[in-house]
């Protein structure tokens, strides 16, 4: 049997499951994490140039020496006198290393850095690159926490955009979730999954138009509240593509779920292509964020943009114009990623 064909069989499994069609949220979650077929699970090649996209810590050591300025100003202010780093979803590992360079080898032996990575074929990247500067890796947050006991800086760049997302469509008499629906000979259609939806999340979109589209990260929520009860002093960083949810898809009228394969960016019906081969995101909504870290006893210290962050956090360095521009420009990543700053309420 080929590979295609075991994919077929194990996504027609999925959808026997569900009762004849398998909800977005599901499909992607199997095609980014699943551990034979998933992109994260097992095909990710790279991030960066030789990969399938790039982040702004593979483009430029800005914001790695904004985050390590941060951080050391965050325990500073607390008087801890060494420095808890917990980086979630370190990616290739250059933001690491770019940390750790600016902390400088005295400061270093003061860190305790940890990385909460789930994806082996990362992992192993962040190993090979960071094995001998002290990083200490994890598999559960929970588990990083227990280890500092309970206190830590935690950050992430570009995280929750990579958690499975629900996807919804507004029509006439309402909001619906969509779901895909596979044919035995591997067609794939798009259909509208369970009732329509009477949910007061859907009040702070009412004005968009019918046919919108829009995403909601619940398992990135689901996340958090599996580890929120065990952090109880520090600041959560949050670096992301997105918005608030009164402006996210104001200019985006079919959502902003994609796909990126070869640096190419994927929409429409070709985000359901190479299954497990491509990346697969959607703009994140801080407003969930605020909400979710509300309902876990947190409060929204900071949110501005990437661009404010760097300004504030950042010395200009001695790259190239075109090189700083990358992370600043307010019409490029400077503006579309925003930085929000939580922290548990004493």
């Amino acid at each position: 049997m080929s590979q295609e064909e075991t994919i077929l069989n194990f996504l027609l499994g999925i959808q026997q499951e569900y009762g004849g069609a398998i909800p977005f949220h599901r499909f992607m979650a199997e095609a980014l994490h699943h551990p034979r077929f998933g992109y994260y699970g097992a095909h990710i090649a790279d991030v960066g140039a030789r990969g399938d996209f790039s982040t702004s810590a593979t483009l430029s050591p800005r914001l790695g020496s904004a985050i390590a300025s941060w951080a050391l100003a965050r325990a500073r202010e607390r008087g801890w006198k060494r420095l808890p780093l917990v980086e979630i979803g370190a990616g290739s590992g250059e933001l690491a290393r770019t940390i750790l360079g600016q902390l400088g080898w005295f400061r270093r032996l003061r860190t305790d850095y940890f990385i909460v990575e789930s994806s082996p074929v990362l992992r192993a990247r962040q190993e090979h690159l960071l094995g001998r500067l002290g990083v200490r890796w994890h598999d559960s947050m929970g588990a990083a926490l227990e280890a500092l006991g309970g206190r830590a800086l935690i950050f992430s760049n570009e995280l929750v955009d990579a958690f499975p997302c629900k996807l919804f469509e507004k029509s006439p008499e309402g909001w619906s979730e969509l779901g895909v629906r596979l044919s035995a000979e591997g067609g794939l259609s798009e259909c509208f999954v369970g009732e329509k939806l009477d949910n007061p999340w859907f009040g702070k979109l009412g004005h968009l138009p019918t046919g919108q589209r829009v995403e909601r990260h619940d398992s990135y929520d689901e996340w958090l509240n599996s580890w929120a009860a065990s952090w109880r002093e520090g600041s959560l960083l949050t670096i992301d593509y997105g918005d608030l949810a009164q402006d996210l898809y104001t200019h985006s009228p079919a959502g902003s779920l994609r796909g990126y394969w070869k640096h190419r960016r994927l929409t429409g019906r070709d985000v359901y292509s190479r299954f497990g081969k491509q990346d697969l995101t959607a703009d994140v909504n801080f407003s969930d964020l605020m909400d979710w870290g509300l309902q876990a006893g947190w409060r929204t210290l900071q949110f501005t943009t990437q661009r404010e962050f760097l300004q504030t956090w950042c010395r200009k360095s001695s790259e190239s114009a075109e090189k700083e521009g990358i992370l600043d420009s307010p019409q490029g990543a400077g503006g579309a990623f925003k930085v929000l700053e939580q922290v548990p309420e004493c």
